[in-house]
């Protein structure tokens, strides 16, 4: 792997008061150039706070953070350079137009006049916001919104892109346009990190990820390491009756193609081979103590987070 653009090393923070509350808790993190990587965790995991040491807005309690070699606590102003952030909320001037709201960023980056205008341009066209140039934020849809703070964001030429939860409150339609706008930064040589607790949308837009909650990295690898890891290509969810299931478990542990099988709420979780015959087997042989009904899924990033936890992602 290259040099890592994002070092992240014993990451803590505790928020102190009456009863001090650990956000953050030895996180330790690598994202090579050019990833888009995230954070996928539920509400509350520590994703936010992350992102907020790692762009100057909040100070450590311990560890440390690295952007392109450089120290975020030690000399923030520098940092910021290679930095861009989308945060959670609608930063966007209301004041200012959508051309203004990137021509001074360029300013306040340090671009001339001329510089700016020939940047700004160039960001109005590649995220196709040319038409609305005269709009207000105030005027634009959520997605466009969104697209404008990215374009602005990265205004500067930064080489880490921060976006934080940034489809949230998106339609479908919107999402997917701003997950095309984030895979086109590749080309400009930009490493995105972004936190979410949408599964679908670490899993279309990450090369790596990170699954986080209360404030510790759990596992961390590519989307498809990590839904295979769980020991199944697809999941039967058996619903049964009031009947000891104990002697089911060990029958469908017999069968050819099955990998796991594991009790959840009112009946059993299978995790087996995609082979023909086994969906068959596996319904027959329940079928003999009281099958009510059963699920057929895939495995996806929520299940691997149920297998670590035992909850849901969205809790």
């Amino acid at each position: 792997m290259n040099q890592a653009i994002v070092n992240i090393s014993g990451l803590r923070k505790v928020y102190n008061g009456k009863t001090p509350v650990t956000a953050v808790d030895g996180i330790d993190l690598n994202v090579a150039p050019g990833l888009i990587y995230g954070l996928l965790g539920p509400n509350g995991a520590g994703k936010t706070t992350t992102i907020s040491i790692a762009t100057t807005r909040a100070i450590p309690t311990a560890g440390s953070v690295r952007i392109d070699g450089i120290d975020v606590v030690a000399h923030p102003a520098v940092a910021r350079r290679s930095i861009g952030v989308v945060p959670q909320y609608n930063t966007l001037d209301r004041s200012c137009t959508v051309t203004e709201n990137i021509y001074f960023h360029c300013l306040f980056f340090g671009m001339n006049a001329t510089q700016a205008k020939v940047r700004t341009a160039q960001l109005l066209e590649q995220f196709r916001l040319s038409d609305r140039a005269a709009m207000y934020p105030q005027a634009l849809s959520g997605g466009l919104a969104q697209r404008l703070q990215i374009a602005r964001a990265i205004a500067h030429h930064p080489k880490v892109l921060f976006l934080d939860e940034p489809s949230a409150g998106l339609d479908p339609q919107s999402r997917i346009a701003m997950w095309e706008a984030v895979q086109a930064l590749r080309a400009e040589g930009i490493t995105v990190v972004l936190t979410t607790h949408y599964m679908e949308e670490a899993d279309e837009l990450c090369d790596r990820l990170a699954i986080i909650d209360h404030g510790k990295i759990l596992v961390e690898d590519t989307p498809a390491v990590l839904k295979a890891s769980i020991g199944g290509d697809k999941i039967f969810e058996l619903r049964m009756g009031d009947s000891d299931t104990v002697q089911l478990q060990s029958r469908l542990r017999e069968l050819s193609g099955v990998n796991v099988v594991e009790p959840i709420g009112g009946g059993l979780r299978v995790l087996a081979k995609a082979q023909d015959g086994v969906l068959a087997s596996v319904v027959t042989t329940a079928s003999q103590y009281g099958l009510r009904d059963v699920v057929t899924t895939e495995p996806s990033l929520e299940t691997v987070f149920i297998r670590l936890t035992g909850r849901d992602l969205r809790e």
